[in-house]
């Protein structure tokens, strides 16, 4: 006992939830995986690779958690370092699906901007912590974390609008926690707001073809999808589009499908038509084999995951590791709202993953260094409750040895 204390330090409850994710991963992604069983006629591979990279991801995990999180401030160096990354991409980087997001190592294909997302919010969760006063946030922490968080939105959108989004709306949301002046949110909602109006305005518009001309290819898979998602009448054949089309139907019809308790583990039948039903809409997959039981489950998970961050930054004395923690929350628990969203049909696809249950690989090692970075927080709230209550008893103890002399005190007799 004495040694699973020592090795799963930190906030019991977390470990709890990460190793039910985990669990939740190696169930669904092996019956998911059956498109790349099919296309590799290697059974086990996928699988294989899969548990390969939780297990490298659960020793980050464990590395991370036992770092001081005093440290994490050195991690503010990876922003410039992922800037460079994301300018390489527009060069050298791996088209994959459509997308230039990946940089090809040869024997791993390594994703930029989810560092980018982690240095971005380590970034804003120190200058928030350093320029905190009395009333709130400095005015002008509003202007250096607008800068950072357009300068890294802008080097991701043109390959991936939906994490630009998600960076977007997570640093909004930190920024809010921090106590940023209203005025200033207000303003930045409205100049959002307008921009998605516009955008969404551009995007479905203009035709396809200028789009291509000047090179922003990826415009026409946004604007493919934004008219999926809007359109409710019958799309003709001529016009049906396999890639996205076909895969909400069949999404939707393996929620249909499920009931309360499901189909099963292994027992989905839409897995063989989804093409990234083992990533992007691995939610449904979660739906049809386990039901809408287990669909809420895994809903309740991140809910709960969000709810000790919480507890771990109230119980928190310094501001940095308050937002730090609380940044990493927000950053997770609506990437996974976003995917389920999709998954429902609620939002238009947006190819962002399931935090820790998706299969991936640079996605799967940075979140699993959120949680690690999550624990050594948590290590730290303890480590304060431990020291807080020694100090109470040291001082109880004294204010009794203050009050025991004058206690033990015999009256001497009165001479006759």
């Amino acid at each position: 006992m004495d040694l699973l204390k020592n090795f799963f330090k930190g906030d019991k409850a977390i470990w709890i939830i990460y190793l039910f994710l985990c669990l939740i991963s190696i169930v669904e992604v092996f019956s998911a995986s059956s498109t790349l069983t099919y296309k590799s006629g290697d059974h086990w591979g996928p699988i294989t690779n899969h548990l390969t990279l939780l297990m490298v991801g659960t020793i980050a995990v464990w590395i991370v958690h036992n770092i001081p999180c005093r440290w994490f401030k050195t991690f503010i160096a990876l922003l410039p370092i992922s800037w460079a990354l994301l300018i390489a991409v527009f060069v050298i980087g791996a088209l994959t699906n459509g997308a230039k997001r990946w940089i090809d190592l040869g024997f791993i294909q390594f994703q930029p901007s989810e560092v980018a997302k982690m240095a971005t919010i380590i970034t804003v969760a120190f200058i928030l912590s350093r320029m905190q006063e009395e009333n709130g946030a400095n005015k002008k922490a509003f202007k250096y974390i607008c800068g950072i968080t357009v300068t890294t939105c802008g080097l991701i959108v043109t390959e991936n609008l939906s994490t630009a989004v998600l960076l977007a709306g997570s640093v909004f949301l930190l920024m809010f926690v921090g106590r940023v002046p209203f005025k200033q949110l207000g303003l930045l909602a409205g100049i959002g707001f307008a921009c998605i109006i516009i955008g969404i305005g551009t995007i479905k518009y203009i035709p396809g073809e200028v789009w291509d001309k000047i090179g922003l290819h990826r415009m026409v898979t946004w604007q493919s999808r934004l008219n999926n998602h809007f359109d409710e009448s019958e799309i003709p054949a001529a016009k049906f589009d396999i890639d996205n089309d076909a895969q909400i139907a069949h999404a939707n019809i393996a929620i249909a499908s499920s009931h309360i308790l499901g189909k099963g583990p292994g027992n989905s039948v839409q897995r063989d038509f989804l093409s990234q039903a083992f990533s992007d809409f691995i939610y449904a997959i979660i739906i049809e084999e386990l039901g809408l039981v287990g669909g809420a489950f895994v809903a309740i998970l991140y809910i709960l995951l969000l709810m000790r961050i919480a507890k771990i930054a109230r119980n928190c004395d310094k501001s940095y590791y308050i937002f730090l923690v609380t940044g990493i929350g927000i950053l997770l628990v609506l990437q996974a709202t976003f995917n389920m969203l999709v998954a429902v049909g609620i939002m238009p696809v947006t190819g962002q993953p399931l935090p820790l249950i998706s299969k991936g690989g640079t996605s799967t090692l940075v979140n699993c260094v959120y949680i690690g970075m999550i624990l050594s927080i948590s290590r730290y709230v303890n480590d304060l409750k431990r020291q807080q209550a020694k100090e109470l008893l040291a001082q109880q103890t004294e204010q009794s040895q203050e009050i025991a002399p004058e206690n033990n005190i015999i009256p001497q007799e009165k001479s006759v």
